[in-house]
């Protein structure tokens, strides 16, 4: 979704129907890319024959075309009788185009769907539950049950709208020539992280000590610097009404984390979205980024693989890690589709344990096929090893975001991406901007209790 200046009013408005008007600009880039007008929402489709052509739409394009075609190449040869049409579409701008075809058609027969923008899409009516074609598939048992189970809340009503392919974990890369040079310990702290900003910062020679994410997709990366130095473990308070983003240690975190903002980041900072902020990690002298597991093969090409690390997120005071959840991945059938059991046949090839393996090892994340993560390559990547060793040895304290909320990503994104950057460039206090983010998931959340009682 582009970023706006539109700061979202407070109160129980319907935020979903604000993407869908935000969307609007991008119907001729749905022309644009081969659409043929059909496919709107509402439409109930058909099962089809299970031969011919499906449009498949990328939800992360530019970044994974490569490796997604060559999963459809090895999709069309072991299946001659049905071809796909692929259609990248870039992360940021995949929301709007979904909203927009839903408004006036041209929505593909399959497509990316994360746990992120699922809610809002299913609440929409656009996708086909999957629960039975899964029990009675190749597929049944061979998948990652917490990934299944996580994409099964984000539909908020128990039911399965996307098949998962992998999951991420947020990372925290740093230079290891650059540590090392300056006699600084690995940044497995929050307090050592600090320490290392600072020491590795010369502005006068472009040398920084991070890189701050100011652009698209920045809500995510600070609620991750917020939780995990505040200690908090939950998103909601005790009565599940009230969100703690706006806690006082919340607060205190966020404020000492934005500081950082030039004074040892890029000023350039304030617009990167990720690939520019790991292309500019990649080409420069700058000690640590914090990403997830995507961009690990990027660092390798670029720097080679002993100029830096990828470690989990850093302690707390506390001693104990906590993270936000990173949303799980996976593909969803579009009720309106035509063809959908060839594209069914996609989903299953794509998650069977060779393509899923491949595409998580070029993606460097965690399949999630079962079969698939006993593959060699994970013990290799290293990151990738130690996200899986994270989150599976209680070393690490998980605070589910409320991905099932409609309203969750347009809250994310384009309501509150502007506001931030306010808050990095000080036209903003961190207690303003995250008390305006509180009222607007309190909001949502009394909404969506009102529907579920």
């Amino acid at each position: 979704m582009k970023i706006s200046n539109h700061t979202g009013s407070r109160g129980g408005r319907r935020r979903t129907s604000a993407a869908v008007a935000l969307g609007a600009v991008l119907a001729l880039t749905a022309t644009a890319c081969g659409d043929d007008g059909s496919g709107a929402g509402g439409d109930k489709g058909a099962d089809g024959s299970g031969k011919g052509e499906i449009v498949f739409w990328d939800n992360n394009g530019g970044v994974r075309t490569e490796i997604w075609k060559e999963v459809i190449a090895d999709f069309e040869k072991a299946n001659p009788d049905i071809k796909v049409e692929y259609v990248g579409i870039a992360s940021t701008e995949y929301q709007s185009k979904v909203d927009t075809a839903l408004q006036g058609g041209g929505l593909p027969d399959v497509g990316g769907v994360g746990a992120a923008m699922l809610a809002g899409f299913a609440a929409q009516g656009a996708l086909e539950p999957l629960d039975e074609r899964l029990g009675s598939s190749s597929l049944s048992g061979k998948l990652n049950k917490d990934m299944v189970e996580s994409l099964k809340a984000a539909g908020g009503d128990d039911k399965l709208y996307s098949i998962p392919t992998s999951a991420n974990n947020g990372v925290l890369y740093y230079r290891t020539d650059l540590f090392k040079k300056a006699g600084l310990e690995e940044p497995s702290t929050w307090e050592r992280f600090y320490e290392a900003a600072d020491k590795l910062t010369n502005s006068g020679k472009n040398e920084f000590g991070y890189t701050i994410r100011g652009g698209a997709g920045s809500i995510a990366q600070a609620l991750d610097a917020m939780y995990g130095q505040s200690g908090i473990t939950s998103f909601w308070d005790s009565s599940g009404e009230k969100t703690t983003v706006n806690d006082p240690k919340n607060v205190a975190a966020l404020e000492k984390y934005a500081a950082l903002y030039k004074k040892v980041t890029p000023a350039a900072d304030l617009n990167n979205d990720f690939t520019k902020m790991v292309a500019q990690w990649d080409s420069g002298t700058i000690g640590m980024l914090n990403h997830n597991l995507g961009s690990y093969q990027d660092h390798v090409k670029a720097l080679g693989v002993d100029k830096f690390r990828g470690i989990p997120q850093p302690i707390g005071a506390g001693g104990k890690r906590v993270q936000v959840s990173n949303p799980v991945d996976g593909l969803g059938l579009f009720k309106s589709g035509k063809n959908k059991d060839a594209a069914w046949k996609f989903i299953e090839f794509a998650t069977s344990r060779a393509e899923n393996s491949k595409f998580n090892e070029a993606a460097g994340q965690v399949p999630s096929n079962t079969d698939a993560a006993k593959d060699a390559w994970i013990s290799k990547a290293e990151p990738t090893k130690l996200a899986a060793d994270a989150l599976s040895d209680g070393s690490t304290t998980i605070v589910q975001l409320p991905y099932y909320l409609p309203d969750w990503n347009t809250i994310s994104k384009a309501d509150n991406e502007p506001n931030f950057q306010k808050v990095l460039l000080g036209k903003m206090s961190a207690k303003e901007f995250l008390d305006t983010m509180a009222e607007q998931l309190n909001a949502a959340q009394e909404e969506w209790n009102q529907q579920k009682g």
